[in-house]
């Protein structure tokens, strides 16, 4: 049974995805907003709250494991997984926007913050407060951004046909969607993982974390396959963000965290790895199957690495 509701809800998935990126990109066009900047925030926050809802309900459930762990996964398979799918699937990747010199460091400092934070054993308050500045601070950066780019890079307005209560009543579905459909997938998959005894740790940082995960695949790819690169790109730049900042900061002001890190050091490594390769190939405009094919062997290793440890 858990099979069958794990294929329906990645149905719902899809269907939410399709209904949130058409919408998004007429809100874009209305407001002569840069498609990235609607990925990175609008879709980007929208496609985290599944990560949201697991890792506060763990953490609230006193699962300070399972709710670090769907962080850390969902980063690494958003790099790993999401991103080398765009690359290997997408016809052509050719983005507008410079995304080294404004947005990848932006998905660096949090992870970097956060390695700093985990090395007392303990995600504090005061913590969970910092690390929702850093995303408060980027919303800022992107603010101050819109207001500096030239016209050619803003588009063309088109407002034919446009209607404000159908927009907010689609994108509204399209996002809860996107939360049924990933809860679903997630509460069929823990459940699947449950009847073959595995851990709370590998449950976090494999099942929820590629069921969670799922909103930002579909989005990614789908915005990829439509010649939307900077939306499928900003999506995954974006959701990593609010992952490690308000997924993790809203969990840790609910309750506390501890984290035996020494002991989920590869995971960890992993995430930092991935993250900086994100900035490498952003660095160098490697948006093309070689640097796909790189991301799927990083993937490799992390999955080989905890099924062995399962």
């Amino acid at each position: 049974m858990n099979f069958v509701i794990f294929v329906i809800a990645m149905g719902v998935l899809i269907w939410g995805a399709e209904l949130l990126i058409h919408q998004s990109e007429r809100i874009a066009l209305k407001f002569n907003i840069p498609e990235f900047i609607i990925g990175a925030t609008l879709i980007a926050l929208g496609t985290s709250l599944p990560e949201m809802a697991a890792s506060v309900a763990a953490s609230y459930d006193g699962k300070a494991d399972i709710a670090i762990a769907n962080v850390i996964g969902s980063n690494i398979l958003n790099i790993t997984l999401v991103l080398a799918a765009v690359f290997l699937i997408a016809r052509k990747i050719d983005p507008q926007r410079d995304f080294f010199a404004k947005d990848s460091t932006w998905a660096l400092v949090p992870v970097l913050v956060f390695i700093l934070m985990i090395l007392d054993g303990i995600i504090s308050r005061f913590d969970a407060a910092l690390l929702l500045l850093l995303m408060g601070a980027y919303l800022i950066f992107l603010l101050q951004d819109i207001k500096n780019l030239p016209e050619d890079e803003l588009g063309d307005i088109d407002i034919s046909h446009f209607s404000w209560s159908n927009t907010i009543i689609v994108l509204f579905a399209g996002f809860i969607l996107l939360i049924i459909g990933a809860h679903f997938t997630v509460e069929s998959a823990a459940e699947i993982a449950k009847s073959f005894g595995i851990s709370e740790w590998v449950i976090g940082i494999i099942m929820i974390s590629l069921g969670t995960s799922l909103p930002e695949l579909v989005v990614s790819i789908s915005a990829a396959m439509k010649g939307k690169a900077d939306m499928a790109i900003g999506n995954i730049i974006g959701s990593n963000l609010a992952n490690t900042t308000i997924v993790l900061g809203t969990a840790a002001l609910i309750n506390p965290m501890p984290i035996n890190a020494p002991a989920y050091l590869f995971d960890i490594a992993t995430m930092i790895v991935a993250t900086f390769l994100l900035v490498f190939i952003t660095a160098n405009k490697l948006y093309n199957k070689s640097a796909g094919i790189s991301l799927i062997i990083i993937l490799g290793l992390f999955l080989n690495n905890t099924l062995q440890n399962m």
